[in-house]
């Protein structure tokens, strides 16, 4: 069970629009140049990636999953996670019938479970490639 201790120290999400930066770093001049970095208050980066039409496209690519994603920061630290700049931070934690604790104790489950079926996987893989089973 995850403690909601944990959670905690996590940084507030941004004041910032996903929407916004996501159309910034989507549409190529814009995103290729830096231009949702200068709109996350990352001045500096965004020089950088204008002057390096960002990293050959890598870096801008790179930026354009982050933002998607909703794990784009700003200068500040925080995740621009909110699609407008007016929603409420209590709108990402409140599901219809459920609390986040229940949910982040689903998800630890989950969790589990699929390294359990890993490790299944891999003794598998292990007993199915033993060459001293394999008839020669």
């Amino acid at each position: 069970m995850i403690e909601t201790d944990e959670w905690d120290d996590l940084p507030e999400a941004s004041s910032k629009s996903r929407a916004i930066a996501l159309l910034m770093a989507a549409v190529p001049p814009l995103g290729v140049f830096g231009g949702h970095r200068f709109y996350a208050g990352k001045i500096g980066t965004g020089f950088l990636m204008l002057l390096t039409a960002g990293g050959g496209g890598l870096w801008w690519l790179y930026d354009l999953v982050l933002v998607a994603f909703g794990s784009f920061r700003d200068a500040d630290g925080r995740r621009i996670s909110r699609w407008t700049e007016g929603e409420s931070e209590d709108a990402h934690e409140k599901l219809p019938g459920r609390t986040a604790q229940e949910i982040f104790d689903e998800l630890y489950a989950l969790r589990s479970e699929v390294e359990e079926l890993g490790e299944r996987v891999d003794f598998t893989e292990r007993l199915l490639s033993d060459p001293r089973k394999k008839s020669g």
